[in-house]
């Protein structure tokens, strides 16, 4: 789907359904430097078993246009205008991943008339970025993608043990963020380092919330998502076996069923 914000093109992935009926809406929010396709395993998945699965392109990213926002407030007070665009004015289902569950924690901390439920999938206390990587994301975008990949995923995905037959998941990885537009990633990770709001947020959220942990992640580690899940009041914990930072490209129908039941639960 498209739709204008802000006087831009802001696209959206929908699982290939056309949006229509009253039906949950669930927003996925990807991270940094990525798009809405690294939702492609959930996407079709839920919108054909009584959701309207929305993965957005946050500005810069994908197929949206408009340069990439600086903050994690302006990318969170962008989707809210986002969902009156799109015509979603029901309380809506947010799914966020790593950069994205910043971006869930403040307009459910800020809107909470606006959020059924939130979901966070690799979050943290705070994301600090490593030296090198933010060198690279400056610098030399292959090789930030390269290292992004590799700390990314569990150490089962780099020895060919995927769940979708037929994809290589750390080269789909690389080549999304290879294919990233200029300064995208740099932009995602100043954002990423410089929001410090993340426990303040947390303790405001009045809706349910499911924090979900890879006990493989290298980048967001499961210490730092228990952390987070202490500050939220009734938060339901979800740890996943074998599985990084990409969970849901690693552990997709774990990932896929968890978000069903959320919303129609």
């Amino acid at each position: 789907m498209i739709v204008d914000v802000d006087g831009h093109s802001s696209h959206a992935g929908t699982g290939g359904v056309e949006l229509s009926g009253d039906e949950p809406v669930m927003i996925l929010i990807h991270g940094a430097g990525m798009d809405s396709t690294v939702w492609q395993l959930q996407t079709r998945f839920l919108a054909h078993r009584g959701l309207r699965a929305v993965a957005v392109d946050l500005p810069g990213h994908g197929r949206s246009d408009g340069p990439p926002l600086t903050s994690i407030a302006d990318m969170a007070e962008w989707l809210m205008r986002f969902l009156t665009a799109a015509g979603f004015s029901r309380p809506v289902h947010l799914v966020g991943h790593s950069m994205g569950t910043f971006v869930a924690l403040h307009l459910a901390a800020h809107h909470p008339d606006r959020v059924a439920s939130a979901v966070l999938l690799g979050t943290a206390d705070s994301m600090a970025v490593h030296p090198d990587l933010v060198t690279a994301a400056a610098e030399d975008l292959p090789a930030a993608a390269a290292l992004m990949a590799a700390w990314g995923h569990d150490k089962f995905a780099h020895v060919g043990l995927n769940p979708t037959p037929g994809q290589w998941m750390l080269g789909g990885a690389r080549a999304l963020v290879e294919n990233s537009a200029p300064g995208v990633l740099a932009a995602d990770f100043a954002a990423c380092v410089s929001f410090d709001d993340a426990e303040e947020n947390a303790r405001r959220l009045q809706c349910p919330v499911t924090v979900v942990i890879g006990t493989g992640d290298k980048m967001t580690p499961p210490r730092a998502g228990r952390t987070v899940a202490a500050w939220i009041r009734d938060a339901r914990v979800v740890e996943l076996p074998r599985t990084g930072h990409s969970m849901m490209i690693e552990n997709p129908r774990a990932i896929r069923s968890l978000l069903l039941a959320t919303a129609t639960n």
